[in-house]
């Protein structure tokens, strides 16, 4: 009789194990077809010369050979640590103190949480003619401002010392409003009891914010980081849109690099190998700061 019994569970197990497989099989299949072979063709590219008619030499390493030693890809690579050192922590630090002043019960609270996430569904190109109006030389909105004051303003995105952070400036500000989002529904999810516990113990808002607040959202915080880390590294319509990498470069992060030598060169092979490079960046950031969560995120397992 048991025997019998364990034979149907057994049956029944094997069966719901087909019917697992069969659900997640799409999922699996897209998985392959979207992501994988796709990142399997990039790496065979990287390894030819293959150009704008799909077709070319086996190279080997010659790619990476030629890229390690480019001068503009090594300023590319200098201009995307210091656009992504820039983004980061202004995105992330700007996202928190929004976060906390929105996190409050204030008189028209749910207009200014929209106005704040206005930026991030304004369409790039919008947002970068609006840039480029108000950072236009003579005719720009902020030099004209200045001027009421004596001050003489710079062409904005022309000038080399100033170009970079002016794009910062404008990615963090598209961006941000998203990450304020995320941040005030981390806050929400705190336990009232907890404040209420504080408050008990004489806590003002600021010790509360510090020794309640900020452990409790710090898994956000974390994938925040993270998130806002990848898309600095991958950042380009705004830039694209609003000084294509210019002037003199000063503004051509990798992703730009790629898409020059991509798609005005036509070098497809030579771009997939600079492309691979950003892949294995990237993948090593996510891996060290997940490996470093446990010091970063409050209660870690």
């Amino acid at each position: 009789m048991q025997m019998m019994k364990r034979k149907r569970l057994s049956a029944l197990y094997r069966t719901e194990q087909r019917y697992g497989y069969l659900m997640i099989s799409p999922v699996v299949l897209g998985f392959c077809v979207l992501l994988v072979f796709p990142l399997l063709y990039e790496l065979y590219m990287s390894l030819t010369d293959m150009q704008l008619n799909g077709v070319g030499d086996f190279v080997g390493l010659q790619n990476y050979v030629n890229l390690f030693n480019d001068p503009k890809y090594i300023n590319s690579m200098k201009n995307t640590v210091v656009f992504a050192i820039g983004v980061v922590p202004v995105n992330v630090l700007l996202a928190i103190i929004f976060a906390r002043m929105l996190h409050q019960q204030i008189r028209g609270v749910g207009l200014y949480r929209t106005i704040m996430f206005l930026p991030y569904i304004t369409p790039v190109v919008v947002w970068a003619q609006v840039w480029k109006l108000i950072l236009a030389g003579d005719t720009g909105i902020l030099n004209n401002f200045l001027s009421m004051f004596g001050i003489e303003g710079t062409n904005w995105l022309f000038d080399m010392e100033m170009t970079m952070p002016m794009v910062i400036a404008n990615v963090v500000l598209k961006g941000v409003g998203y990450n304020v989002v995320i941040f005030l529904s981390a806050m929400m999810s705190v336990p009232e009891s907890y404040y209420e516990a504080a408050e008990l113990d004489g806590a003002g808002s600021v010790t509360k914010f510090i020794n309640i607040t900020l452990p409790m959202i710090s898994p956000t915080t974390f994938m925040v980081i993270i998130m806002t880390i990848i898309g600095a590294f991958k950042s380009f319509a705004n830039i694209y849109n609003l000084t294509k990498g210019g002037p003199a470069r000063t503004t051509q992060i990798i992703i730009l690099y790629i898409y020059q030598n991509a798609f005005r060169e036509y070098k497809f092979g030579y771009a997939a190998a600079a492309s691979v490079v950003l892949f294995v960046i990237i993948l090593l950031l996510t891996v060290t700061q997940w490996a470093m969560r446990r010091r970063m995120v409050y209660a870690e397992d």
